[in-house]
């Protein structure tokens, strides 16, 4: 089947705010609001059900804010990237801010294969947390060779994992409130859950703050 798209755009968004409690598939549907709105020549899927032709890179967990959120659209007209930027800009929901657009090879892989890592910032909000103490804890957590916690999912309630391979670098950040900086793998299947980390920590999740400050992808040479 001939491809009906001669235009790859990948696109950089935040997640802020109150946005944070939109969940991925609400994401997916925001986004495609605003397509329409902002009369993006969008390409569509081929069948009963057409969709936009797009895809994100990561699915950001509920709660999360992002300042480095990626999503690529397929469009069946080109478009100088600028003046997509804008007209987005324009439609695009509360809380989900366009932030750059750039042309990108059609041929590249599929955007969450080229995802490689995700370096987090955690606050610790709501939850008395002593720097020392948790630099001793987090230094023990990389020095050990397994970190073992349960899978996410109702499905695999009791099953655990080895979350320490896909931990690539922890550091502490005193201060007020402490903060964490987390590097983690991003990679499809052995992706870093921040919150498994948190807990595995001895910390609530739910007393903290978790946002993604970047996006590694990997070098494509075609």
């Amino acid at each position: 089947m001939q491809a009906n798209y001669v235009q790859r755009l990948r696109v950089t968004f935040r997640k802020l705010g109150a946005a944070r409690w939109i969940g991925h598939l609400d994401v997916n549907r925001t986004w495609e609001r605003a397509l329409n709105r902002a009369a993006i020549p969008m390409a569509y899927t081929q069948g009963f059900n057409r969709r936009p032709r797009m895809q994100f890179a990561s699915a950001l967990p509920l709660g999360y804010t992002s300042e480095c959120e990626l999503v690529d659209l397929w469009l069946e007209t080109e478009i100088e990237p600028a003046q997509a930027l804008a007209q987005l800009q324009a439609r695009m929901a509360p809380g989900i801010e366009v932030i750059a657009a750039e042309t990108v090879d059609i041929r590249q892989p599929a955007l969450p294969t080229l995802t490689v890592a995700a370096r987090f910032i955690v606050r610790f909000n709501h939850v008395a947390v002593n720097s020392s103490d948790l630099t001793q804890r987090v230094a023990a957590m990389l020095a050990a060779e397994k970190v073992m916690v349960e899978k996410p999912g109702r499905k695999n309630r009791g099953k655990l994992y080895n979350l320490r391979p896909r931990v690539q670098s922890l550091d502490v950040i005193d201060g007020e409130p402490v903060k964490m900086e987390m590097l983690l793998s991003a990679e499809e299947g052995k992706a870093g859950r921040p919150n498994d980390i948190i807990q595995a920590l001895g910390i609530d999740p739910l007393a903290t703050h978790v946002h993604r400050a970047d996006l590694t992808l990997r070098d494509w040479t075609g």
